[in-house]
């Protein structure tokens, strides 16, 4: 006499033990270290700054939330990785950027970098990084022309570019700052490290406070949500190769103080290059994908056309990971590598 089946058997891969953490928590403790650098942002740039983030975490959202139903799938929005690549998409912009440009390379960033790819856990590049990269290919002029910080009138009136209309060129004010790395490269001039870590420059909106966005990146570290290997491999490739061409010549390089707490290095080490889908998932990947980071960033900014060399330097790791996990896999205890390989 048969039975019928009283229940369903679940057949799972490894890992059968789970760390407790599910993408949504993730994504939630990233946002957390995120707010004391964006809160700071604001302060700095002032509501020009905070429409910037609005708009980019938006243009994500909705992005995302159209490439979920145009794929059958369901909305994707709970998981915050959306919301997440909106706000790191927004503090690699300048702030005063006009909006509807913000909003074209959100829309591209999730669309292109992501939803493209098949959505979470496919992309195999970061898709803020996308989004950026589109927008500094498609706008040069208004990615390179910087609101001042902490200007007089920053909470009380926006920058005129900020509301531009779609598909017109801004208009600026005839006070625009300049980046410490773009002084040094065109004009040999270098600001004080300090001020640069503290923030009290121009630049992007993830530019200003150095030290927030480190203690953010060591909140994640101390809840393992994050691979510590990547950005003090980035941070010491960055301080080697900086101080060793520093020592043939200051005007070769600038001091490697200013080059680690200077531009976007902070915030693209700590937070763009640690993510988890387009970074390698070894120790010995991860060391070497930091050091090619590190250094190409280097490289960039001393002898590139462009002042900044983090974004490009990070895609390039991205598509190298594929290769470093497989190059670099950790041999199996009691085996030896095959000859050749």
């Amino acid at each position: 006499m048969s039975h019928a089946p009283t229940g369903t058997l679940e057949i799972r891969t490894s890992p059968h033990v789970l760390s407790g953490y599910s993408v949504d928590t993730i994504m939630f403790n990233v946002v957390l270290a995120l707010l004391p650098a964006s809160a700071f942002a604001v302060w700095a740039f002032g509501w020009t700054a905070l429409l910037t983030l609005a708009t980019a975490v938006a243009a994500c959202l909705a992005t995302e939330r159209v490439a979920g139903r145009l794929s059958g799938g369901g909305s994707t929005l709970a998981d915050g990785s959306a919301a997440i690549a909106g706000l790191l998409y927004g503090l690699t912009l300048p702030p005063g950027l006009p909006l509807w440009m913000v909003a074209v390379g959100g829309v591209f960033g999730l669309g292109v970098g992501k939803a493209l790819f098949g959505g979470l856990g496919m992309n195999p590049f970061n898709p803020a990084l996308v989004g950026r990269a589109f927008v500094q290919a498609a706008f040069p002029v208004p990615m390179t022309t910087w609101v001042p910080a902490f200007a007089p009138e920053r909470f009380a009136a926006l920058p005129p570019s900020t509301l531009t209309p779609p598909f017109t060129a801004p208009v600026y004010d005839a006070v625009t700052g300049a980046t410490p790395l773009a002084l040094w490269k065109f004009e040999r001039v270098t600001v004080s490290a300090s001020d640069a870590a503290m923030g009290f420059i121009a630049g992007s909106t993830g530019e200003t406070c150095a030290v927030l966005i480190l203690l953010g990146g060591a909140y994640l570290v101390a809840r393992n949500m994050m691979s510590w290997r990547i950005p003090v491999a980035i941070f010491a490739s960055v301080a080697l190769l900086s101080g060793a061409l520093h020592a043939l010549g200051p005007d070769v390089c600038p001091p490697p103080l200013f080059m680690l707490f200077s531009g976007g290095l902070a915030l693209g080490a700590v937070f763009m290059a640690t993510d988890m889908v387009s970074s390698p998932m070894t120790g010995r990947a991860c060391v070497a994908y930091g050091v090619v980071i590190g250094v190409l960033t280097v490289v960039i900014r001393v002898w590139g056309g462009l002042p900044e060399g983090v974004m490009y330097a990070i895609l390039f790791g991205n598509a190298l990971t594929p290769h470093l996990d497989r190059w670099l896999q950790p041999r199996v205890y009691g085996t030896r590598a095959e000859a050749g390989s």
